[in-house]
């Protein structure tokens, strides 16, 4: 519940345009779903995507069914709003990813920037992991980015985890195949820098 309300507090006393990790459009994220090759029809879940403007991308791009899951409903509300009418085409999902009751290999994509790196606790990554388990198709596609081990110790507050490609890949276990990878210096609206790792698996 600690977690829901700091993030409902942010979403509620800050514009979206000036939090951290704020980007007008989400290019390699966009870039990694295209790779992929799949279908336009397929499922993709963005997790922790709130506010974040990729789904307008996907939409743009002639992406079907998108999900977009975030623990603030604040979130939700400010890409709901952006979207006006087009919000209706799309799945809203409030839920804490942690415990989130998803449908069983349902999602051909999964696509999460910017989350997986506040799990501090081992049982908290242990649930997501199972959660991609879950809800993936096998064959699926797994798209996670997370602060690189020369970004920042903090955001928004609160601690986080780090990461390099090996690593990351080693919390989702041989199940996986991780394909790709790539860094990105993310410059935040306030003119400092963040580095992202970008990983792309493949769900055995």
């Amino acid at each position: 519940m600690e977690t829901k309300i700091h993030w409902e507090e942010v979403y509620e006393t800050k514009d979206v345009t000036q939090v951290s990790w704020y980007q007008e459009h989400s290019e390699l994220s966009v870039e990694f779903i295209k790779l992929t090759g799949v279908d336009k029809a397929r499922h993709i879940i963005d997790v922790g995507g709130g506010a974040s403007t990729l789904v307008d991308d996907l939409m743009t791009d002639g992406f079907l069914h998108i999900t977009v899951l975030d623990i603030s409903a604040a979130a939700l509300q400010v890409a709901q709003k952006r979207l006006g009418s087009r919000a209706g085409s799309v799945t809203w999902l409030k839920a804490d990813i942690t415990r989130a009751q998803l449908p069983h290999h349902f999602y051909d994509i999964w696509h999460d920037r910017a989350v997986f790196h506040f799990l501090t606790h081992l049982k908290d990554r242990q649930r997501y992991v199972e959660t991609v388990q879950y809800s993936v198709k096998p064959g699926g596609h797994v798209i996670v980015a997370t602060f690189t081990q020369d970004g920042p110790k903090r955001c928004s507050g609160l601690e986080v985890v780090r990461y390099n490609p090996d690593n990351l890949h080693d919390e989702f276990g041989d199940d996986f195949e991780l394909v790709d990878s790539t860094r990105e210096s993310h410059q935040t609206p306030f003119g400092t820098e963040q580095k992202f790792i970008y990983c792309y698996c493949r769900k055995g």
